[in-house]
């Protein structure tokens, strides 16, 4: 790799569109008595953070998670945190329809429905309006 020859020119970190940071020679001139600086983002990792870095593999213990990491580490764990979420979503959701799908098949083997259980539900309720009519007509 070609190195760029040193002059006063000022090391800027840019975000590009998708969300990476890459380290790009400016060209800015400085004025006289500035000398030449280095724009590295740094992020202090919170305890979620760690986690998230364990998660997703990245780091193999909390030892070895660094005092501060650079923001772009941070965010491919976070988009891979949430694709592993997602699938396990995805999974929890088809076990789900699986086990109403189990649950229907068993109550209409009993022969229950929801018809047959909203009928009966009005039936008490109108029952009991009935007996509540005849105490107050007592």
């Amino acid at each position: 790799m070609a190195e760029f020859p040193r002059s006063p020119t000022c090391y800027v970190c840019l975000s590009s569109y998708s969300g990476l940071l890459h380290k790009t020679q400016s060209t800015v001139e400085l004025r006289g008595s500035e000398q030449a600086h280095r724009v590295v983002a740094s992020y202090k990792p919170s305890k979620f953070d760690k986690k998230i870095l364990l998660w997703t593999g990245r780091f193999k213990t909390e030892e070895e998670i660094p005092p501060r990491i650079p923001p772009e580490m941070l965010d491919r764990a976070r988009n891979k945190a949430r694709v592993k979420a997602c699938y396990i979503m995805i999974g929890l959701s088809v076990v789900a329809c699986f086990a109403v799908i189990a649950s229907a098949k068993k109550a209409a083997a009993r022969h229950e429905s929801l018809t047959s259980w909203n009928l009966a539900k009005k039936a008490k309720w109108r029952q009991e309006a009935a007996l509540a009519a005849e105490s107050k007509t007592k």
